[in-house]
């Protein structure tokens, strides 16, 4: 996604015009924000005198500033508010009136010592979306629990599958509940303003890291609420399909799927055994997954027989799901030799970023990239002006 001018293109998102006044911090709230940002809203990140917190979270950095901040917060322009200055409240306040939507993070009931709470805001700016983010919910005893996302994969139930049957329970490679709980916000967001286009009225929406995890569970919740089944950890297995497993390769690991009985011949034919297509005991999904154990050293046998790159060319040809297990790298350069376009620069000279894109490709109104992550406070003159003499922010 990089122009001839090597600049990142400019142009009017579907949420140009938006406003959204950002009070969260971390990473569930931001990452969401700033997907908004990319569709062209108009992004405000408030921030205490200390900053976000993921400032400080280094190594990796890039100079002196943490990846981690940088990953997730273009698009956006800086305040520093302390909301116990009575000065600084005031204007908090001020923005909070003028914006379609506000985001918060803090712990339930704390925003509204400061007379952001939502009954208080709403009445002043009957159209604003409000926007909160929780650990485990408003009503106690939840609502006096903090939140982070590794409390939430092990109290969900998300460690307890993830690692070796008989080894430790392990935490997902990512901070996959807040990346969730981000999207579930953003999601109810636009929802809300699409209600809005007919009410005219704002609305409180609401996320919780617990009740994301536990919506992102999916097939292992239903497996308890309707199945009376209590999941487990199987290591790379997939409780209800096979082959759905890494395999070891002449070099490496290759991950081989069969999600159906066409793909498993499929499978069968490109290995030379077609025989296991029709052996009554791996016919159908159920019966492979029941005599995983037989099958499974039958397969081996033959994909250890070349690299993982031969047998992802090969078995790809044939149409059979598969990929070697890949470094972070190698994954951002497979991206760009499908075609994807998966990062985007932004900014110019050694100050450049290569960043992810945002994810979602409009046919009429692309995501922007406007703004590098700002530094802390970089826009608190021009914002306070506009906030204070009804000017037009730059």
């Amino acid at each position: 996604m990089e122009p001839e001018d090597g600049r990142a293109k400019e142009s009017d998102g579907p949420l140009t015009g938006l406003l959204i006044a950002d009070f969260s911090r971390i990473l569930a709230g931001p990452y969401a924000t700033m997907l908004l940002g990319d569709l062209g809203a108009t992004v405000i990140k408030v921030e205490g005198p200390s900053g976000d917190d993921t400032r400080t979270w280094k190594p990796p950095v890039r100079g002196d500033v943490a990846t981690y901040y940088l990953g997730i917060n273009r698009n956006k322009r800086s305040i520093v508010l302390n909301l116990a200055d009575a000065d600084d409240k005031r204007l908090a306040l001020r923005l909070a009136q003028r914006a379609d939507v506000m985001i918060e993070n803090f712990k339930p009931g704390q925003i509204s010592r400061f007379g952001l709470g939502y009954e208080t805001l709403c009445e002043e700016n009957p159209g604003l979306v409000y926007a909160s983010i929780s650990g485990f919910g408003t009503k106690p005893p939840g609502s006096g629990m903090m939140g982070y996302d590794l409390m939430i994969q092990a109290m969900s139930g998300l460690m307890s599958l993830t690692g070796e049957p008989e080894g430790p329970a392990y935490r997902a490679g990512i901070s996959v509940i807040d990346i969730i709980s981000g999207l579930h916000l953003a999601m109810g967001i636009l929802a809300a303003l699409y209600e809005r286009a007919t009410s005219g009225l704002g609305q409180h929406v609401e996320v919780s890291l617990l009740t994301s995890a536990l919506s992102g569970l999916v097939n292992h919740t239903a497996a308890v609420t309707m199945g009376g089944v209590v999941p487990f950890r199987m290591g790379n297995a997939h409780p209800s399909l096979y082959p759905y497993d890494p395999f070891a390769t002449q070099d490496g690991e290759l991950i081989v799927i069969a999600a159906n009985d066409g793909q498993f011949r499929s499978l069968t034919m490109a290995i030379g055994a077609p025989e296991l297509a029709d052996d009554p005991r791996f016919s159908r999904n159920e019966l492979r997954t029941a005599n995983r154990d037989i099958l499974g050293p039958l397969l081996q046998e033959r994909l250890r027989t070349k690299t993982s790159d031969e047998w992802f060319a090969l078995l790809t040809a044939a149409g059979v799901p598969c990929a070697p297990i890949a470094t972070v790298d190698r994954g951002i350069a497979f991206a760009k030799e499908v075609g994807l376009e998966p990062t985007v620069l932004l900014g110019e000279g050694g100050d450049r970023l290569e960043m992810i894109r945002n994810p979602i490709t409009f046919s009429a109104t692309p995501p922007s990239y406007r703004l590098r992550p700002p530094a802390l406070g970089a826009d608190g003159d021009a914002i306070r002006a506009w906030l204070l003499d009804e000017s037009e922010l730059d």
